[in-house]
């Protein structure tokens, strides 16, 4: 009994973990990017962490997620700047401005299709596979199953770019 328990317990632990990886992607690869340009020092300064983020977003290499959250952070620099003062990790950090503005968790990174076999399609959900098809702009009418849904992917495949 306690075995089952604990086994549980660990099974909860492993599904949560997995599910905080994928939590606010974009928003925690800018948070430690920016906390990588600073220095331990300024990190813990409040107007230094505002300056940082204005670099960051600044440059002109930013996907376009990552213009899409410094879109979002810009009016509340001083909110994140605060958490981020506090050492607190970026993950936390990107979770306390959702509560200001939930969009900024909902910005997810693309799902890479590129070289992918039609065994490795089918481990995607449904919802994967439509978001796949919306990103290119195809929209699967009359599509019902799982596998029309692969096929359509499979076919749309040369519309597949780096990111627009």
């Amino acid at each position: 009994m306690k075995v089952l328990i604990l086994s549980l317990v660990l099974m909860a632990c492993i599904a949560r973990n997995a599910l905080a990886s994928t939590e606010c992607e974009v928003c925690v690869k800018v948070m430690d990017d920016v906390r990588a340009s600073m220095s331990k020092e300024d990190s813990r300064k409040k107007p230094a962490i505002e300056q940082a983020l204005g670099g960051y977003c600044s440059k002109d290499d930013l996907t376009n997620r990552e213009k899409k959250i410094c879109y979002y952070i810009d009016p509340i620099k001083r909110d994140v700047a605060q958490p981020f003062s506090l050492g607190m990790p970026s993950l936390k950090v990107c979770q306390r401005i959702s509560k200001t503005n939930p969009e900024i968790c909902t910005v997810k990174f693309p799902v890479k299709t590129q070289n992918l076999e039609k065994k490795d399609l089918s481990k995607l959900r449904v919802k994967q596979l439509k978001q796949i098809l919306s990103e290119r702009g195809v929209e699967c009418k009359g599509c019902v199953e799982k596998e029309e849904f692969i096929k359509k992917v499979q076919d749309t495949e040369h519309l597949a770019g780096e990111e627009l």
